[in-house]
């Protein structure tokens, strides 16, 4: 009997080159026990000893198994079953002469590991939907942190897509297993906290500061991790696409594509119904409804102002009261067709402080701009617009991802990273506060000039189309 220990209850690539090596040898799984380093020792069956040192062969040319297996075993190895990776080896000797087992759905080992690796593709589901961040500290301090507990040991795998989603903010998931951590530049990853540490809303910050402080290194006792699923996260999407295959249309994946691709026509309708829930930051608390942006999916101008108001926080539209009533007179004088426009915000619930029946605007801090920012994100990916007219701080501070003044860049076209241009100027509620009247006819009429760029760009796609 052979022991075969493994470093970690992730450690697929060493299973991968042990279970190749074992078959190689001719040994066969009933001669064969996995187990994990760490793994208490009441649970290693006595009378086995480590298994003797068998060379690792790198060359699968003595024999090979479908591709699919071991897209198959990457994610089922995943699943909490303790058996899971002599479940896998016992495929693996089997596949060897029967190329053809995984099509056999009714066989009890492949349905076994097909169900398990379906569990596992749950469980990550389950984790994007469900992770809310809470705010620890305020402004240049602020970090964000979430709890949750597992079903499968996946946290490794899919850190990736809350490092893609929340790319510019600090954030720690706690698990049980293991804490994930990104500090914006790179993920990391520390011992798991025990249920009864389990923080509520007072020991949030406590625990955060007690297992994640992001000037010190991860600690010598945390787990021995690879970085391979830091770098192929993408391999997620084939594997899905498969285990669909294996179990006959059970499971839908999510695509986790970049967020700069052009998306599918109907992915705006999908992204309103998902930021309907959104708890990224706690604003959500006190306000209405989420207010998403709305325009045709063909607009090549997208209008990005800084929040909702106390109407549009009512009515669940951007930009329906009276700084609304402003913009649209603006972009009528302009020459800007508004029904040809998308116009969103920044942040998208209202932000206020309560006056007796008076709801007084708040201006949103830059954790909540950040928290928000995905959304913003991702309205950009789905309309693929042209321009975008950041109207105020808070909206140019999301669109340029950092504090940009507006009086030093408004007037004129400038370019963005990802080859889109943006325009900077004033937002309508800037003009309503306007004491002075003569003041404020003329701030207008510069509002209406930096319109006039928009309008020029718009005119001039409309003759090329």
């Amino acid at each position: 009997m052979y022991l075969i220990t493994l470093d970690s209850q992730t450690d697929f690539e060493s299973w991968r080159k042990t279970a190749r090596a074992l078959a190689l040898h001719q040994i066969a799984p009933a001669d064969v026990t996995w187990s994990v380093q760490g793994r208490a020792k009441e649970a290693v069956p006595a009378g086995l000893c480590e298994a003797p040192g068998i060379p690792l062969i790198e060359t699968d040319g003595t024999f090979s198994v479908p591709a699919n297996f071991i897209e198959l075993a990457r994610i089922a190895a995943l699943h909490r079953d303790g058996e899971r990776f002599a479940l896998l080896y016992r495929l693996l000797w089997r596949l060897r002469t029967d190329h053809d087992l995984l099509e056999t759905r009714a066989d009890p080992d492949v349905a076994q590991a097909t169900a398990m690796a379906v569990s596992v593709h749950r469980d990550m589901q389950r984790m994007r939907d469900v992770i809310r961040f809470r705010e620890i500290g305020r402004e240049h301090n602020a970090h964000y942190a979430a709890w949750f507990v597992p079903e499968h040991h996946i946290v490794e795998f899919t850190a990736p897509f809350f490092a893609r989603r929340y790319a510019d903010m600090p954030w720690s998931i706690l698990t049980p297993d293991i804490c994930a951590h990104w500090d914006g530049h790179a993920i990391s990853f520390t011992p798991g906290i025990s249920q009864t540490e389990m923080p509520g809303p007072n020991r949030l910050e406590e625990t955060w500061r007690r297992h994640f402080r992001p000037d010190h290194p991860i600690t010598p006792e945390a787990p021995k991790k690879s970085h391979r699923n830091l770098s192929k996260a993408s391999i997620l999407e084939p594997l899905l696409v498969d285990a669909e295959r294996w179990t006959g249309g059970w499971i839908t994946p999510r695509p986790e594509a970049p967020m700069k691709r052009k998306l599918a026509a109907d992915d705006l309708d999908a992204l309103r119904k998902e930021a309907a829930h959104c708890r990224a930051c706690h604003l959500y608390k006190d306000a209405t409804q989420t207010v998403f942006g709305e325009g045709p999916k063909s607009a090549n101008i997208m209008l990005v102002g800084e929040q909702p108001g106390d109407k549009e926080d009512l009515a669940g539209h951007p930009f329906v009261g009276p700084a609304g009533q402003m913009l649209d007179r603006a972009l009528e004088e302009a020459g800007v067709d508004r029904k040809k426009v998308y116009v969103t915000n920044a942040v998208k619930h209202f932000k206020f402080v309560p006056r007796g029946k008076v709801r007084l605007h708040q201006k949103p801090t830059t954790p909540e701009i950040r928290a928000c920012r995905q959304w913003y994100e991702r309205e950009v990916s789905a309309i693929q617009p042209d321009l975008i007219v950041a109207m105020g701080a808070t909206a140019a501070q999301s669109v340029f991802g950092k504090i940009t003044p507006i009086g030093k860049n408004r007037g004129r076209l400038i370019d963005l990273p990802d080859g889109r241009k943006a325009l900077v100027t004033v937002h309508p509620s800037y003009l309503l506060r306007l004491p002075d009247p003569e003041t404020k006819v003329l701030e207008y009429q510069r509002f209406v000039d930096d319109l006039k760029i928009a309008a020029g760009l718009q005119k001039k796609a409309a003759r090329a189309a």
